[in-house]
């Protein structure tokens, strides 16, 4: 996406065909590691988005948009705007009241930004969160993705043994 973003690689409607600056593409640095290429993406989105990333990324591929209102709303960040930017950054894309990330490798880089022993905690507080809306609106659907994230989070997001079931 960057190659399109800096007009390096675009396609050529009088040649019928995709065009690139080949000089100028070998003239960047470009990192081995196609992880590494992809997480350095991220170093040109907001701490906003990013954060709003990674929160996405704890829902794997994809989540319907619904869910990640509730979510904003529940957990008092701001999720909608900062996607649609990500969006806009070519990052995810959208359709059918679903956002997903455009490829598995940046969710991996989203989820990536969590420091391991952290990720528990954000997997239990959005599995909370989201529980409660689900038992006060009688939402079964809801319910079954709180309790996958309070899963994911694990015995580990359990801070003290009196929290413990």
């Amino acid at each position: 996406m960057e190659l399109y973003k800096q007009r390096l690689l675009y396609p050529s409607l009088s040649r019928r065909r995709w065009v690139w600056e080949t000089n100028k593409i070998l003239d960047m640095k470009i990192p081995d590691n196609v992880a590494t290429f992809i997480t350095n993406t991220f170093d040109h989105l907001s701490f906003e988005v990013v954060s709003a990333l990674v929160v996405l990324s704890c829902f794997g591929a994809s989540a319907d948009i619904s869910l990640i209102e509730v979510l904003e709303r529940e957990i008092e960040q701001p999720l909608i705007a900062p996607l649609d930017d990500a969006v806009a950054h070519s990052v995810l894309g959208k359709r059918n009241g679903k956002i997903y990330f455009m490829h598995d490798k940046l969710q991996e880089a989203a989820y990536s930004k969590m420091k391991p022993e952290e990720r528990c905690l954000h997997h239990n507080r959005y599995g909370l969160a989201l529980g409660f809306v689900a038992v006060r609106e009688r939402d079964d659907r809801l319910l079954l993705t709180a309790v996958t994230q309070i899963n994911h989070g694990g015995p580990q997001a359990v801070i003290d043994d009196e929290q413990a079931v």
